[in-house]
């Protein structure tokens, strides 16, 4: 198939790039796992993008039982990197379909997606390049991987954030609960509820950031453009932005193609990871039933600032 005949195929897209009807059927899932109800149709399991959870980067346990107060805690412990782990809230209990239906981009308030999983795992990989002031954008309810940075790294600050209320919530009283156990040594965390086109929630932050990264968020198309622009507003002339995402039929090269007309120079790595990868491989053996690298194997990209689009 020629480049303009999928992308013509892939117009009408949704959180992983498939066409309307599977998307909706997806919805029908969220709201009966919203619901706590059973998930019985088959053509509502055969959609589900949870069939592929986890890249097994990080061992997930919950604290020694008989604390009523700990029971809604988890803790996230690096598998090769295992001196490095966060308490997490992961789960906050059901949410009112109005919720999803009328709020900001919910999506970060179902699960821990495997692109946050993986970004956390490469900031812990990789973490000598995080230092000076660091923000993760679209972090969901558990901004995960800005977690693991402000934990591992020698960063000044480190500002986690997303869209929707709910999610900053909860990664508000994350922080709470890692900055008691003594998680974060000198380095000062921070939450904020920051729209991507919100211009008051981008002008207070204008130029402020070495280090900008976001894990799957390019797949809404009304806010791709808004995305593009916040990291180019927020980096320093000199910072990285770090963007992990799956192709999602034609989402990322969108981004991409936003990307270089807003004058950021970008570089896309499909191996950037010896045990992510082998993962992949695996999965791609065991067939399409399991798992989709379209939806479910993230590129990285690395975003820095060039000159202008003539």
């Amino acid at each position: 198939m020629n480049e303009d005949k999928s992308r013509a195929t892939n117009s009408q897209t949704s959180h992983d790039g498939v066409n309307t009807d599977v998307a909706r059927a997806r919805w029908t899932l969220l709201r009966q796992v919203l619901r706590q109800k059973q998930v019985d149709n088959p053509e509502v399991k055969q959609v589900s993008v949870r069939r592929f959870a986890t890249f097994d980067l990080f061992d997930r346990t919950r604290p020694a039982p008989g604390d009523p107060a700990e029971e809604q805690w988890v803790e996230y412990r690096s598998v090769f990197f295992p001196e490095y782990s966060a308490f997490l809230r992961d789960n906050m209990g059901p949410l009112r379909v109005n919720e999803v239906l009328n709020s900001f981009d919910n999506t970060g308030n179902v699960c821990v997606w495997p692109s946050e999983e993986a970004m956390a795992h490469y900031c812990l990989r990789n973490r000598h390049m995080f230092t000076g002031a660091v923000c993760e954008l679209g972090g969901g309810m558990t901004c995960l991987a800005g977690l693991m940075v402000a934990i591992c790294a020698d960063a000044e600050q480190v500002l986690l954030t997303d869209g929707n209320d709910k999610c900053v919530q909860n990664v508000r009283g994350i922080v709470e609960r890692n900055e008691k156990a003594g998680k974060f040594g000198s380095t000062c965390v921070s939450t904020r509820v920051l729209r991507w086109d919100c211009e008051l929630d981008i002008s207070t932050l204008d130029a402020h950031f070495d280090v900008v990264m976001c894990a799957d968020c390019l797949f809404l198309d009304q806010y791709r453009s808004s995305l593009v622009d916040a990291i180019r507003r927020l980096l320093q002339p000199n910072g990285v932005a770090l963007v992990l995402a799956p192709l999602r039929g034609d989402t990322l090269w969108m981004f991409c193609q936003l990307a270089r007309q807003a004058g950021l120079l970008v570089a896309q790595q499909r191996q950037y990871d010896v045990h992510v990868w082998d993962v992949h491989l695996k999965m791609l053996r065991e067939g399409k039933e399991a798992y989709d690298e379209n939806i479910h194997y993230p590129l990285l990209l690395t975003l820095t600032k060039g000159s202008p689009a003539q």
